[in-house]
């Protein structure tokens, strides 16, 4: 496990140095007029100007920053205009870097000193680095920036995870992936990606039988239609999904977090992954690929990425006022190898999250003034996640729990110290994804093997746009009493889109009762459970 950790901050870093497009932002700001930035160039042609080709991405929005993300067709330079209102007069100037085929023409700036609690107007297009008259059409977008001085807003935020997987992926006849527009009607201030942002093992043919005998017709391209294995697979994948014009418009209106799960490089994956039996594969390496992976991910994630590897990482917190903290996991690349997950000592084969990003978990919350703590997990605690057998034939585990209902082994060790360290922290609510489908979870130690800690919810929603499964078995280590859950028929698997069992989650704090609300809704935007939940002091 030590060696797989150094290999891919390693590969972060010497990414970054290459200068590969994982978020430089050599910002420059300007004062400009109106129009200026986004006038069309006179008297050059349309094959001269670059084209932004994936729409825009806003991410990790901040103490005044923003993060705003696009591609074009070649090399050019990236710049935003923006400003508070939609007639940009007093709008300004935000110089990017020039990309490059080295990050597949992928960009993104760092805006700052954003007014707090307003509405940002963005023109984003790209410029020929030759010819300045040379630009492209400019894409329109707009966000919220939150308030973090004064909490007298309320807040609203979805989640959700799982897109083109199973082999559903962008079906016109059904409207794309509807889901990202029940999720843009909403309104919120952000959008929190729990993982599985794209499938890449997962193969898109043109056409998939679904339940009752329809048929469901995809767009394809040659990147999706095997195993991403090279790195222009992988981007391909990112690509593709961008192509969907809900997904555009989503995300030019609505601030992302990115977190990744295992469906980013491949199913289930851990330093134990083992490719060499799957045929659709010409390398039986998981860190032959990995770095292939990684970068993809990091170049189309609209994420702020920096040089070292305390800034070069996917767990971070997200501060959004005085009334939310949003505590940013990642469950994949610190983990020790899947297996029976029964160690009765903590080891570098029980870890999960890793003693680094748990050192930083806990002091982060408990340094937390803000009234609700978040904690954006890409996996759920209690469920059982089953990845198969070992060679001696017992069940190896992909998530924390481990199916025996008793006190806490193996990963569930570094949970129960988690949970207990944080005992004095009020107002945590896990939100998590991963097994398609949406559930809440009450977790009590009065009904618990291990005790030690102040009782929390956990939501799980999704998928967004791939097949339904579950339900899902409890353990019960930790206590997990299932609340709500909304899953297939019994016998059912894989369903598709059609079936209306498209999941995601919203979440509304109000700021006079500071009261946190969560609605798991359905692909049309409706409310299959909610729950209110009052803040409490300890």
């Amino acid at each position: 496990m030590a060696n797989f950790t150094y290999n891919r901050r390693r590969f972060l870093i010497q990414s970054s140095s290459l200068g590969i497009g994982l978020g430089s932002t050599a910002l420059g700001l300007s004062a400009c007029g109106g129009n200026e930035a986004a006038a069309p160039a006179i008297g050059v042609g349309d094959s001269a100007r670059p084209k932004i080709t994936s729409g825009i991405q806003i991410g990790d929005v901040t103490n005044g920053q923003a993060v705003v993300w696009a591609r074009t067709d070649r090399v050019a330079k990236l710049r935003v205009e923006y400003d508070t209102t939609d007639a940009f007069r007093n709008s300004r100037l935000a110089i990017g870097p020039t990309v490059t085929e080295a990050s597949d023409y992928t960009g993104r700036i760092t805006l700052t000193n954003l007014p707090e609690g307003q509405t940002v107007f963005l023109r984003v297009s790209y410029e020929d680095p030759d010819n300045a008259r040379a630009v492209s059409e400019p894409v329109i977008g707009r966000f919220r920036t939150a308030r973090i001085q004064n909490g007298d807003a309320p807040i609203r935020f979805v989640w959700g995870a799982d897109v083109a997987g199973q082999g559903w992926g962008i079906n016109p006849d059904f409207g794309g992936m509807k889901i990202y527009e029940a999720m843009r009607q909403r309104q919120p201030d952000f959008f929190i990606h729990s993982g599985d942002t794209i499938y890449a093992d997962g193969p898109i043919a043109p056409e998939v039988k679904a339940e009752n005998g329809r048929i469901w017709k995809n767009i394809v391209t040659p990147e999706v239609s095997k195993v991403a294995e090279t790195l222009n697979e992988f981007r391909g994948r990112y690509r593709y999904n961008l192509m969907d014009a809900n997904v555009q418009r989503f995300s030019a209106e609505v601030p992302q977090i990115w977190q990744w799960d295992d469906h980013e490089v491949v199913n289930n994956w851990s330093p134990s992954k083992d490719l060499s039996a799957d045929t659709r594969y010409s390398e039986g390496s998981l860190l032959a690929i990995l770095p292939r992976a990684t970068r993809a991910f990091l170049e189309y994630s609209p994420m702020r990425w920096g040089t070292t590897p305390d800034t070069q990482r996917i767990y971070r917190k997200i501060p959004y006022g005085p009334l939310l903290d949003v505590f940013v996991l990642d469950m994949r690349s610190y983990r020790g190898p899947n297996g029976p997950n029964l160690e009765t000592v903590e080891s570098g084969d029980t870890a999960f999250l890793g003693k680094a990003q748990v050192e930083w978990l806990k002091k982060a919350l408990l340094a937390s003034q803000a009234t609700w703590k978040v904690v954006a997990a890409d996996m759920p605690i209690g469920l059982c996640v089953p990845d198969g057998k070992t060679a001696s034939g017992q069940d190896r585990w992909e998530a924390i729990a481990n199916g025996n209902n008793g006190v806490p082994l193996g990963r569930e060790l570094e949970m129960a110290g988690l949970l207990r360290d944080i005992k004095t922290v009020s107002n945590v609510v896990w939100l998590t994804a991963d097994v398609h489908y949406c559930a809440a979870h009450y977790y009590d130690p009065g009904k618990a093997q291990f005790t030690d800690f102040s009782p929390f919810w956990e939501f799980v929603a999704g998928p967004l746009n791939a097949g339904t499964f579950g339900p899902n078995e409890l353990d019960a280590t930790f206590g997990p009493q299932l609340v709500f859950q909304k899953v297939p028929p019994a016998g059912q698997v894989n369903l598709s889109p059609f079936s209306g069992y498209q999941f995601f989650g919203e979440v509304n704090i109000d700021p006079k009762t500071k009261a946190l609300t969560v609605d798991l809704r359905d692909i049309d935007g409706k409310s299959q459970y909610s729950k209110v939940i009052n803040p409490v002091s300890v």
